[in-house]
């Protein structure tokens, strides 16, 4: 079964997320920060998919983006970013440290598990 790393600082976020996720089959995994989501990769969490938020205290999102980048067990896993910013420099800079794509906070339910289940089906 696939798990799906959600990384978010909003507990409200993480749940409604993780709730639409396992509702859809899925296992999740949570963290509150990129360096949260990070320690969890280290320890030898695997995740199909990582959804993360860019605004993030401790380590943001683009900060998190690159350092899985540099894991070997997470480099070349899809990476969604998950933001209601609108800046296009925050978008590209997401884009050119590895994401893979963003949609826009909150996303419809159906249309996060298109997007899951197309990169990551169970």
């Amino acid at each position: 079964m696939s798990t799906i790393l959600v990384i978010d600082d909003s507990p409200t976020v993480v749940m409604h997320f993780s709730g639409i996720l396992q509702g859809a089959g899925y296992d999740v995994a949570t963290a509150a920060n990129g360096q949260e989501g990070i320690n969890q990769i280290d320890a030898g969490l695997k995740p199909s998919i990582i959804l993360t938020d860019l605004n993030m205290p401790d380590m943001d999102g683009v900060a998190f983006i690159k350092a899985a980048r540099r894991t070997a067990t997470t480099r070349f896993t899809p990476i969604i970013v998950l933001s209601s910013d609108t800046d296009g420099r925050r978008r590209d800079a997401a884009r050119a440290a590895g994401a893979s794509g963003w949609l826009t906070k909150p996303p419809q339910p159906s249309q996060l598990l298109a997007v899951v289940k197309q990169l990551a089906p169970k």
